[in-house]
């Protein structure tokens, strides 16, 4: 993650006057001492672009600009290259201090946000000094408002969840397998054929691991799990295995050590949400007991069937990790709990989220946070009781780093696909 391009960030821009507390909100948002912060107007002059990680958003570019009413002839040059960062930005911060209310810079950072098609958060800024309600003027400009103190650390979790409200519906850092494998690298898909599989094609995830595997100039071969062994004889070396989460001990017990695995659905819960925050909910299994209420979350609706992952087998293998049955509540689509009714949970299970984009599992993650409740993915748990996942994220250094720190012990091993585990 530390090598994405800036390119590949979810850019976010903060417009605001001289001394509303600009560079102190970057180092609130980032945990870090990054920007200068004075009492003085006009300490920030260029815009200055610092590529972060902001958990559990993922891989951003923050970019503080001068003050928008900066004077003189220098001033005036600063508020050009300001207005210039709109070109290059996804989400604007426009940050105010409500006890000066809203003025013509203000408004016309954001008509020129508005011709872009930007999402624009406004920040009420220094909330630890005022007492104030929404103004009329401020509400009027139908932008979503976030209270925040930096100084008290007060409304970095409401900051975050407007910021994904804000995000672009195709906003995607990095891709299915961009970072993972790279341009000449040869991926080998493991699929497996079963009665879930619809008729005449592939998933929808292996689907889109291929096709952006291919955009990214990344060798391509897909190979049936009973095929994998000769699959081997004949490729003994590839750069990255990813394997359906089902077959991933079989692909596992065949494949040396020394070559990458994976799965797709673990790709997934990179692209689509936060893998490090799967793999510590992942370790979560080991606090379950029976009885316990569980919430399986999938994004799409289908007819379900007597083999149905979610419904059926999921719960079934959760019951022998646990040692007895749970409770189990399932959602479909576009349902989906908020913090206030997540706190009846013990952990939330989410598909891969193939038919959902990224800001709406970053949504859910951030609803999850909210409400202390840990969430894992389909693909990162299943390694998880079969006993892999340490390999399996292995490609993944942050996520390994949070598994290993939160304990890759799972209780038992739970055989996924009838095979024999000793």
């Amino acid at each position: 993650m530390n090598d994405t391009p800036r390119s590949n960030r979810l850019h976010i821009a903060i417009f605001g006057r001289r001394n509303v507390g600009k560079s102190s909100l970057i180092n609130f948002v980032t945990g870090q001492n990054l920007a200068i912060v004075a009492d003085v107007p006009g300490t920030t002059t260029d815009p200055v672009y610092k590529s972060i990680e902001i958990l559990p958003l993922g891989p951003a570019v923050l970019v503080d600009t001068g003050g928008l009413d900066d004077t003189g002839e220098l001033g005036a040059k600063r508020v050009a290259k300001a207005r210039e960062v709109l070109r290059k930005t996804d989400i604007v911060l426009l940050v105010v201090d409500p006890r000066e209310g809203i003025s013509e810079f203000e408004l016309e950072v954001l008509d020129a946000a508005r011709e872009r098609g930007l999402g624009v958060v406004g920040v009420r800024n220094k909330s630890d000094l005022w007492d104030l309600p929404l103004s009329e003027e401020m509400a009027a400009l139908g932008i979503p408002w976030v209270d925040v103190s930096c100084t008290e650390g007060r409304g970095l979790e409401d900051l975050k969840r407007a910021v994904i409200a804000a995000a672009p519906a195709d906003w995607d850092p990095l891709g299915v397998v961009r970072g993972v494998a790279e341009p000449g690298d040869h991926l080998m898909l493991v699929v497996s054929i079963d009665e879930s599989m619809p008729k005449g094609r592939l998933k929808l995830p292996e689907v889109q691991t291929l096709r952006d595997s291919l955009e990214n100039h990344v060798l391509a071969s897909v190979v049936r799990d009973t095929e994998f062994a000769e699959a081997l004889e004949l490729f003994p070396a590839p750069d990255l295995v990813v394997a359906h989460s089902l077959v991933v001990d079989h692909v596992a017990r065949l494949l040396p050590d020394a070559v990458p695995m994976t799965t797709t659905s673990t790709l997934f819960a990179r692209y689509k949400g936060d893998l490090t925050t799967f793999a510590r909910g992942a370790a979560a299994l080991n606090d379950l007991r029976p009885g316990d209420r569980v919430l399986i979350a999938e994004a799409c609706t289908h007819c379900v069937m007597p083999t149905d992952i979610g419904r059926h087998k999921i719960p079934a293998w959760l019951a022998e990790y646990v040692g007895g049955e749970l409770q189990h509540d399932h959602v479909n689509g576009g349902e989906f709990p908020d913090a206030s009714q997540l706190g009846q949970y013990k952990l939330v299970i989410h598909c891969g989220g193939c038919m959902l984009n990224r800001r709406e599992v970053m949504y859910r993650i951030l609803a999850c946070n909210e409400a202390g409740v840990p969430i894992t993915n389909y693909g990162v748990m299943l390694s998880y009781i079969h006993g892999v996942a340490e390999r399996v994220l292995r490609p993944f250094p942050e996520a390994h780093a949070a598994l290993v720190e939160a304990g890759v012990e799972p209780r038992v091993r739970v055989a996924l696909d009838g095979a024999d585990l000793a």
